[in-house]
């Protein structure tokens, strides 16, 4: 099992840039397809982005392609979430998430079960 915490959410004003961090314990990190969902209040939790175990597939909802990049380093334990041209409708927790393969990811549906989630960062973009 893989424990995951997300840091790096704040207050940024429309068209910044935030970065966010999820780091993991665990040996077997690597062996995890990895992702960030975010949450908005009222709606449902969605994919963000995700990236496969040797990070050679990545796949981003189409609301953030081109604003944000997924990357991980395996050698430390750690996903990151490159977030550019913030826009205010990014507002939202978002959270850390482990499962073993992508596709469960880029198939997912509220309510689907991962193996891992993170307490959430809160990420607010002002107007």
């Amino acid at each position: 099992q893989v424990q995951l915490v997300e840091s790096g959410g704040g207050l940024v004003q429309a068209g910044g840039s935030l970065r966010l961090s999820c780091a993991a314990s665990g040996r077997t990190f690597s062996s995890y397809a990895m992702g960030w969902f975010r949450q908005a209040p009222g709606k449902e939790r969605e994919v963000v982005a995700a990236i496969s175990w040797t990070g050679a597939r990545t796949y981003y909802t189409d609301s953030v392609k081109g604003r944000v990049t997924i990357s991980r380093d395996n050698a430390k334990n750690t996903v990151s979430l490159q977030m550019n041209n913030l826009k205010p409708e990014d507002t939202a927790v978002y959270y850390c998430a482990a499962t073993k393969y992508i596709e469960v990811f880029t198939t997912y549906a509220p309510g689907n079960a991962l193996d891992a989630w993170g307490q959430g960062t809160l990420v607010t973009v002002s107007s």
